[in-house]
Order: structure tokens, then sequence, then C-alpha cells
């Protein structure tokens, strides 16, 4: 799995297939030094070890 993210580092666009999320860059002509691509499939260990629930951080007040 393929992900696309602009320059501002905001995910774009997603696909099993790395040619089509370069077909995508193209078709919305963002060049190559506005964009980069990620293979999400290397980061699954991470994801899956991150709690994005923002509810169970500690109260500091």
């Amino acid at each position: 799995m393929y992900g696309l993210y602009d320059k501002e580092g905001i995910l774009r666009f997603v696909d099993s297939d790395k040619a089509v999320c370069i077909a995508y860059a193209e078709l919305f002509e963002l060049g190559s030094t506005n964009y980069c691509l990620m293979d999400l499939a290397n980061d699954t260990k991470k994801v899956k070890s991150t709690n994005l629930d923002q509810n169970l951080g500690e109260n500091n007040n």
C-alpha cells in the first residue's frame, strides 16, 4: 500500500499500486518536488502500536 503526501504532509491518495499514485500526482500536476510517496505496508507495525484515541491522555490540570 502506498500513500501520496503533499509537501505540507497531508495524505492525498492511497493505493496498492505505486504507478497509480504517481499517475494521481500527474493528474493534479503535482511536481515530484511537491509530493512524497511512502510505502505504507512497511509502517503497519508502527500503526498497530499507535493509539490515536486522544481521550486516553492524562489530565495535567
